[in-house]
């Protein structure tokens, strides 16, 4: 069966696959062999400006061609690689064999040697992976992000004046603005995407073991950490894990997991809340013309996109989580169960990039509705207890608390009338009376800082 939309087993690559498609250039087998021949190609040029013996004639001006090759990698050069792995049952080793023939149509047949000399596979892999998904999230995953971001800053703004009940426990609490509490999740966000910054993207290089048996035994007079560092750090703009086993220990791999999970945490929060807002007509949404809320009811407008992106941040979540907990344990040197469980990390990313682009709309979807959200206020005016009470104890009051605990801790409905009566008859100043009858629902916001 030919695999299209339609025929693909993951939502990924079947029903969402446009939502995705961007990753495709970090996270797919065609990438992944691109950023192997990348790396390869780029350690062969070390190599060259090594300046070893068996170099003395290469001509320099070839650096160019060479990164040709992966610059210019196309999916038919993806296709022979597959072809020469279906004989030799190795990936890697495909890469190399892929690299020896184009080295032969350049000319380079005297220095295809050279190509991956005293590597292990996990040299290869375990800067490529991470190039990957250094690139990825750079260039497609952080920009989504900033914008679920920059919207929430724009609805705080345009609703900063906006008093709502708050709601503790799922009661009405003390009155506070819509436009904070959505800024809320801007702050946590901003503080995640900041610690995420600081987590380096990690790489292994050393050899089969870490210890560079291979390129010691041929050339012990070169420092080869030294130049594991500045391929890694320099020219791959990576960060060198300097003491390995065969492969990279994943630590920081595994931090950038938790802390994108983290932020997903965030997300499913949000959506959750808006969720709520929606259910309780806080927000009504724009209605697409021609589009169905329900199958059997008509009338229904559906939070669809927040709950997209809460069931696809559960998934990345999920993921992400076995990432973290799995990646950093290895049996001694090195087992094989990092190499098919980290050929998935785009997979969690492709899960919350969905979930984002689903937020972003659901977010430019929200209509205000302000009659609802101040009459819930006027509806609760027991919210006011808490700061006529608290003026109370201010002027020395017997027992205030009790006081409001005995009018508002009731079934009844609490309204303004209600209040106001009891206002009339504490035994205090006309002027602090004064002073309690502006709090209202409205009014008692408090300061918020935003």
């Amino acid at each position: 069966m030919e695999l299209t939309p339609l025929t693909a087993i993951s939502p990924v690559d079947g029903r969402y696959r446009r939502a995705v498609q961007t990753l495709a250039d970090y996270f797919s087998e065609s990438a992944l062999i691109r950023y192997r021949v990348l790396v390869e190609v780029e350690y062969f040029i070390g190599l060259v400006n090594l300046r070893l013996p068996q170099f003395k004639g290469f001509d320099k001006k070839m650096k160019g061609p060479l990164r040709e090759i992966h610059q210019g990698f196309s999916l038919e050069d993806a296709q022979k690689v597959k072809r020469i792995e279906a004989v030799t049952n190795h990936d890697v080793k495909a890469v190399e064999y892929f690299l020896k023939d184009k080295f032969d149509a350049l000319g380079l047949a005297a220095y295809k040697e050279f190509i991956h000399f005293g590597l292990t596979s996990q040299d290869i892999n375990n800067t490529a992976v991470p190039c990957a998904l250094k690139e990825a999230w750079t260039a497609v995953m952080a920009p989504a992000l900033e914008g679920v971001v920059a919207d929430l800053v724009g609805k705080a703004d345009a609703w900063k004046k906006i008093p709502m009940l708050a709601r503790t426990h799922g009661q009405p609490a003390s009155p506070t603005i819509l436009g904070k509490e959505i800024y809320v999740f801007v702050e946590r966000l901003m503080k995640q995407q900041a610690l995420l910054r600081t987590v380096p993207f990690s790489a292994k290089f050393g050899g089969a073991t870490g210890n560079f048996n291979a390129h010691a035994v041929a050339y012990p007079e070169i420092d080869w950490p030294a130049f594991a560092d500045n391929l890694v750090n320099s020219v791959l703009g990576l960060d060198r894990s300097r003491v390995t086993t065969q492969i990279e220990h994943y630590d920081n791999l595994g931090a950038f997991c938790d802390n994108v999970k983290r932020i997903n945490t965030i997300l499913i929060d949000l959506c959750r809340d808006v969720w709520s807002y929606i259910s309780m007509d806080y927000f009504k949404q724009k209605i697409k013309e021609g589009e169905v809320g329900s199958s059997a009811m008509p009338h229904k407008v559906n939070p669809i996109d927040f709950e997209n992106a809460e069931g696809n941040l559960g998934v990345a979540n999920a993921l992400l989580e076995h990432l973290s907990a799995k990646l950093p344990i290895s049996r001694l040197q090195r087992d094989l169960t990092d190499s098919t469980v980290i050929r998935n990390i785009g997979v969690p990313l492709a899960h919350a990039l969905i979930a984002f682009k689903s937020l972003s709309r659901g977010l430019d979807k929200l209509i205000l509705n302000e009659d609802a959200v101040r009459a819930d206020l006027d509806k609760n005016w027991a919210v006011a207890a808490e700061g006529i009470q608290t003026i109370l104890r201010r002027e020395g009051y017997p027992k205030p608390y009790e006081a409001l605990l005995a009018l508002t801790r009731t079934h009844e409905r609490i309204d303004a009338a209600a209040i106001g009566r009891f206002i009339d008859g504490l035994d205090v100043s006309e002027s602090v009376k004064d002073e309690l009858r502006r709090i209202t629902p409205e009014t008692y916001t408090g300061i918020p800082s935003f």
